[in-house]
């Protein structure tokens, strides 16, 4: 009996226990899922709402967790974008839904609309963590010195933002409707977008203070600089657009009469009409006239064949002018004789420059800067002629130099050459010279005794 009822009890504990393992089994197979309470609008300052994804979290349709979540970014997406350098993959966070389990999802969207969803950010509502953190888009940079006096450097393309691109969610291009180019503007203060370092100022029309906003300032003002590089501003009004009522074209073409390339005068007067006569006074934007912006503004590598007459030219016509291919001829300097008897008193030496006969580039520089010579332009192909040529050479006149190097003597004395032009060699040695040609111009060098007054680390020995 005791034998049976030990097989009863052992049969029973079996199938308890079994019954229990698959109660067990069937429990784990299960997935278990949260549930999210409900939406809720963020409403604080939306600019202290601007974030970026820290790379650890994906980005879902839904609160991750959720039954139905599926992924909009992945983790290795989002991780992409916590690194880049574009404003454009920071996010804004709108809305925000908490799990039963505590978990904080915040609704978010890219700065480019591209990405939208649901993001883990941690576990306290109002605060970000986890996927996501707080992001300052721009940093406040130093307002110019000059704060007055700018202008929109092109009115049609250069806008304003309400906010740099993309620093805020939605930033946009502010109206310019009734700004001219003769509007001034106001800078009252600069910022950098973070991510790409960009410099912005924030302007505002002198002429209409509802105009204001963001624009791209290059590399910002700088009081010490000649040229200034401010992006879609400039320290000069730019030229209105081209109108019949307002503008010259200028038509440059070649011995043929093939067009070589035109360009566009436009007064800065305001009450001017097709037809009528340009003034002789009548300035651009930039303050050029118009017989001083046909000269400035020749294509490349040609020069006028004559002389240009504008006095007769009207508002919507053209001014047609001749060119030809130009070529520069420049002028070498070159030692035609050396005398390298010092006197006896000197401690004289006997030998030939070491450098052979043409002067150094810096003693070339120094004298074509003494002499204020200028290269020569004129037709290429076309020969220089004598009367040129004496031209050039009296603007030598008697120039003299002292050259840079030291020579020294084998017992140690220094001496120097010093440079006399002769003019006589000139327009013979150039008389077949043609422009494009290199001219020669002779000096006469003389050793003379003790250092150049320039002196060079650059010394050759002699004797």
């Amino acid at each position: 009996m005791q034998s049976s009822l030990k097989k009863s009890l052992y049969l029973g504990l079996a199938a308890l226990s079994f019954g229990a393992v698959a109660t067990v089994s069937t429990t784990a197979s299960a997935k278990s899922y949260a549930t999210a309470g409900a939406y809720s609008t963020l409403t604080t300052d939306a600019t202290t709402r601007n974030v970026e994804a820290t790379g650890t979290n994906a980005l879902y349709t839904k609160p991750g967790t959720v039954k139905g979540a599926k992924v909009v970014a992945s983790k290795a997406t989002m991780a992409t974008l916590a690194s880049s350098k574009k404003s454009a993959n920071y996010f804004r966070a709108y809305g925000v839904k908490t799990t039963n389990r505590g978990s904080v999802y915040y609704r978010v969207v890219s700065m480019d609309g591209k990405y939208r969803g649901y993001v883990y950010g941690g576990k306290t509502s109002g605060t970000f963590a986890g996927g996501i953190k707080s992001a300052d888009t721009t940093t406040t940079a130093t307002t110019p010195t000059k704060t007055t006096g700018y202008y929109l450097k092109d009115v049609t393309k250069n806008t304003l933002w309400t906010a740099p691109k993309y620093t805020q969610y939605k930033a946009s291009k502010v109206s310019l409707y009734g700004v001219s180019s003769t509007d001034k503007f106001t800078v009252d203060s600069a910022a950098t977008k973070t991510r790409e370092g960009s410099l912005y100022y924030h302007v505002t029309d002198a002429n209409n203070t509802k105009i204001s906003g963001w624009i791209y300032a290059g590399k910002g003002y700088d009081a010490s600089a000649t040229t200034q590089d401010l992006g879609g501003l400039s320290l000069t009004m730019s030229d209105a657009s081209a109108t019949s009522d307002n503008s010259v074209k200028v038509v440059y073409r070649d011995a043929s009469k093939t067009q070589v390339s035109t360009a566009t005068w436009i007064t800065s007067a305001s009450d001017t009409k097709a037809g009528a006569t340009v003034a002789t006074t009548a300035t651009n934007a930039a303050g050029t006239t118009l017989a001083d912006f046909v000269t400035n503004s020749l294509p490349s590598g040609y020069a006028t064949s004559g002389t240009v007459d504008t006095s007769s030219a009207e508002y919507g016509n053209t001014v047609y002018v001749d060119v030809v291919s130009a070529a520069t001829s420049k002028v070498q300097l070159v030692a035609d004789t050396v005398d390298n008897t010092a006197s006896t008193s000197d401690n004289a030496v006997s030998s030939t420059l070491s450098d052979g006969a043409k002067l150094s580039s810096s003693d070339l520089s120094a004298t074509l800067s003494a002499a204020g010579v200028k290269a020569l332009t004129g037709t290429k192909g076309d020969t220089i002629g004598a009367t040129n040529l004496s031209t050039i050479s009296d603007a030598f006149g008697t120039a003299s130099i002292t050259g840079t190097k030291t020579y020294y003597a084998a017992d140690g004395t220094a001496y120097h050459y010093e440079f006399t032009y002769e003019p006589t060699n000139f327009t013979s040695d150039n008389r077949t010279a043609t422009y494009g040609d290199t001219l020669t111009a002779s000096f006469k060098a003389v050793l003379t005794k003790g250092a150049p007054s320039a002196s060079s680390s650059d010394t050759t020995w002699i004797a």
